[in-house]
C-alpha cells in the first residue's frame, strides 16, 4: 500500500468513526477562533473554552480587544498559562486586524502570518474552518498519529504539513485533521495508544509493529 492509498483509507476510516468533524474550541466569530487558538498553545481546549466564556463576554469585538488593557486580558487568560505573552499577542493581533485589515480576519496565509502570535497551525485552522479552504492543521495529535501511521516522518509542524498535503484530498484535509484530534483523545492516546480497538490498526505501521 502506497502512502497515498494509506492516506485515503485513513480519511475513509475516520469519516466512518467520527462523522462530525468539528473544532472543539467554542467560538462564534473568526476573531474569537483566532484568539482561542492562541490561548490553546500548551493548554487544553477544554480549559480554553472555560476561560473564553468570560473573555468573550467582556470583549465582544475586534475593536474591544484592540482597545483593551493587556493586564486586564492577562488576568482573565491566566489559567491558560503563558498568560502575559498570550495577552500581549491577543491585544496586538486585534490592533493589527483593526489597523491593517478593517477588523476582518484575513483569508490568506501570508496576511494571517503577519499577525502577532499567529503561526501556520492557527492560520490553517482559520483558512479551513472560517473560509472553507484546503488546510492541514498540524497540531500534536496530527503529528503524532500520522507519524505512527507511517504517513509522516517528522515532529516538525511545518515539515509534517508539507509531507501531508500531497497525500490528502484538499477538500477533506481540514476535516481529517479535526478527526485526528477526536481520535487522539478517544483511542490513540499519547501515553497509551489503544491499538486493539483502533479503526486504523490494519493500515497503521505502529500497530503492526506492536503486534509483532
Amino acid at each position: 500500500m502506497t502512502k497515498e492509498q494509506k492516506a485515503l483509507e485513513a480519511v475513509r476510516l475516520l469519516e466512518e468513526a467520527y462523522p462530525e468533524a468539528v473544532c472543539s474550541l467554542n467560538t462564534t466569530a473568526p476573531h474569537e477562533l483566532l484568539i482561542s487558538v492562541r490561548l490553546a498553545a500548551q493548554c487544553t481546549d477544554a480549559r480554553v473554552n472555560i476561560v473564553t466564556k468570560e473573555l468573550f463576554a467582556k470583549y465582544r469585538s475586534v475593536h474591544d480587544f484592540a482597545a483593551a488593557d493587556v493586564e486586564d486580558v492577562a488576568a482573565i487568560v491566566r489559567p491558560c498559562g503563558l498568560y502575559q505573552t498570550k495577552a500581549r499577542d491577543i491585544v496586538k493581533m486585534c490592533r493589527q486586524l483593526e489597523e491593517n485589515f478593517g477588523s476582518v480576519v484575513p483569508d490568506n496565509m501570508e496576511d494571517l502570518l503577519s499577525l502577532s502570535g499567529v503561526g501556520r497551525k492557527s492560520a490553517n485552522l482559520i483558512l479551513g474552518d472560517v473560509y472553507g479552504k484546503p488546510a492541514v492543521v498540524c497540531d500534536t495529535h496530527c503529528i503524532r498519529i500520522t507519524n505512527l501511521l507511517g504517513l509522516t516522518t517528522t515532529k516538525d509542524p511545518a515539515r509534517c504539513e508539507r509531507e501531508l498535503r500531497p497525500l490528502l484530498p484538499p477538500e477533506k484535509s481540514n476535516d481529517f485533521c479535526h478527526r485526528l484530534v477526536l481520535h487522539g483523545r478517544a483511542v490513540c492516546k499519547a501515553r497509551s495508544p489503544q491499538c486493539s480497538v483502533c479503526v486504523m490498526k490494519d493500515i497503521c505501521a505502529h500497530a503492526k509493529e506492536t503486534e509483532r
